[in-house]
C-alpha cells in the first residue's frame, strides 16, 4: 500500500531559520509588552466548547477543532487568546485589582477552509488590557500596536483605526430588518461595492443611505474623518475617533495612523475601537484588536477591556531573513576530555561549532568535510590542536 508521510491539512514544518524568525519577533514583542508593565499568562490548549457559548464568542463553531473528553463534553483547542484570558481575569484573578494588564504567547488553533491554504496553528503574541474604559486605554492600546510592529523591526506598516459605533449609529437610521443589517456588514467587510448598492436601492429615500453606500470607500488618512461626519451629519464615534487622531499625532504616532471605517467585522463582539495592522508584503493584516466591554462580564466579572493580537510569522516573512551560523569547527576528543570539549563549544558563536561523535580522527576528518567545516580541534591528552581542512 502506498501512502506518504506528511503533516495535517493547515499544518507545517519550520526548520531552521525559520525558527529563528518566528523567536526573534516572540522576544521582541514579549519584551515590548513586560516593559510597558504586561505579566504574562500562559491558558491551555483545549477549552471547554460552552465556554465559548457562554462569551458570545464570534467564531463560527466550523472554524473550530473540536474533541470528545472521557466524560463526553466538547472540547475545542484554543481557537483564539482573549476568551480563555477572560476567564482567567473573571476567575483565578478576581480578587486582583483592576486594571489587570495581561500578555500572553502562544499557539490558537482555526480549522481553515478545505483547499484554501491557511493555516491552523497561529502563533500569536497579543496583549489585553482588562477594566480600563476611556480615552487613554484606547491611547494605550493604539500606541502599543505601533510600537509592537516598530519593535519587530518592519518598516513600512500602518494601523488602521475604526469604530463600530458608527455603523450602528447609521444603521439606526434605517429601517432595515436585522437579517439585512447583517447581509450589508457582510458586504461593507468584504467592501463588495456592487453587492452593496443592490442591496441598498430600495432604501434610497432613507437619509442614512448614502453614508451607508460610502462606507466601503471611507478609508484612508484623516481626510476620511472629515468626509464621514459630512455624509453623516454628525457623529460621536468620528468626534471620538479624531480626538484619538489628535492625541496620538501629537505624541509622534501621526505617521503610522490611517482611517477605515468600514472596519465592521464582528460587530456584536466590538463595541468601540478596532483596529488593523497592515505591513508592506503581507497579503492580510498582521494586527487586529479593539474594545470589547461585554466579554469578561459574560464570565462573570463586569470589566471592560481591550487588546490586540500579532500574527507571529505573517511578521517574521516580511523581515529580512535570519541567516543560520554555519559548521566552522569540529570538536574530536578523547577519553577524559569531554569537559574541555563541551567548554570549547559553549565558548564559541552558537552553531558554529558541535561535537564530534566519531571514534577515530579520520572519521572526524571526513565528517567535518561532509558538513562544510574549515577546522577540526583535537582534543587528547590534556593537549589541544587544531587541523585546517
Amino acid at each position: 500500500m502506498n501512502w506518504s508521510i506528511n503533516t495535517p491539512e493547515g499544518t507545517r514544518d519550520r526548520l531552521f531559520a525559520e525558527c529563528r524568525e518566528r523567536r526573534q519577533v516572540q522576544g521582541r514583542l514579549t519584551e515590548l509588552f513586560a516593559r510597558r508593565g504586561y505579566a504574562e499568562v500562559m491558558t491551555p490548549e483545549l477549552e471547554f466548547y460552552d465556554l465559548l457559548l457562554q462569551a458570545g464568542t464570534p467564531m463560527p463553531q466550523e472554524q473550530m477543532l473540536k474533541l470528545i473528553d472521557r466524560s463526553g463534553k466538547i472540547m475545542v483547542m484554543r481557537p483564539d487568546s482573549t476568551t480563555p484570558i477572560a476567564r482567567v481575569a473573571a476567575t483565578k484573578l478576581s480578587t486582583v485589582p483592576l486594571p489587570q494588564r495581561l500578555y500572553y504567547d502562544q499557539t490558537v488553533f482555526r480549522a481553515s477552509r478545505e483547499h484554501r491554504g491557511g493555516s491552523t496553528e497561529i502563533a500569536q503574541c497579543g496583549v489585553e488590557l482588562i477594566g480600563a474604559s476611556g480615552r487613554k486605554a484606547d491611547l494605550e492600546m493604539v500606541a502599543m500596536a505601533v510600537d509592537a510592529l516598530r519593535s519587530c523591526g518592519v518598516e513600512r506598516f500602518h494601523v488602521e483605526l475604526g469604530h463600530v459605533g458608527f455603523f450602528r449609529e447609521l444603521t439606526a437610521r434605517v429601517d432595515m430588518s436585522e437579517d439585512t443589517v447583517e447581509r450589508m456588514r457582510a458586504l461593507i467587510e468584504e467592501k463588495n461595492f456592487a453587492a452593496l448598492g443592490d442591496l441598498l436601492e430600495p432604501y434610497a429615500g432613507q437619509s442614512a443611505c448614502l453614508p451607508l453606500r460610502r462606507l466601503t470607500h471611507l478609508f484612508g488618512g484623516a481626510e476620511v474623518l472629515q468626509e464621514a461626519e459630512r455624509l453623516s451629519g454628525g457623529s460621536e464615534a468620528v468626534e471620538y475617533l479624531k480626538g484619538l487622531y489628535a492625541e496620538l499625532e501629537t505624541a509622534g504616532y501621526g505617521a503610522y495612523i490611517r482611517f477605515d471605517l468600514g472596519l465592521v467585522h464582528q460587530i456584536d463582539y466590538y463595541t468601540g475601537v478596532v483596529f488593523r495592522g497592515y505591513v508592506e508584503g503581507a497579503g492580510d493584516a498582521v494586527l487586529s484588536g479593539g474594545r470589547y466591554d461585554h466579554l469578561v462580564g459574560a464570565l462573570g466579572r463586569s470589566a471592560q477591556a481591550t487588546g490586540f493580537a500579532v500574527d507571529v510569522d505573517a511578521v517574521a516573512a516580511c523581515l529580512p531573513g535570519v541567516a543560520v551560523s554555519a559548521v566552522e569547527t569540529l570538536i574530536h576528543f578523547e577519553a577524559g576530555e569531554l569537559a574541555r570539549a563541551l567548554s570549547a563549544v559553549d565558548s564559541r558563536e552558537a552553531g558554529s561549532c558541535e561535537l564530534s561523535p566519531c571514534r577515530t580522527l579520520e572519521s572526524t576528518l571526513r565528517l567535518a568535510r561532509e558538513k562544510g567545516a574549515v577546522q577540526v580541534l583535537v582534543l587528547e591528552d590534556g593537549k589541544e590542536r587544531m587541523v585546517q581542512l
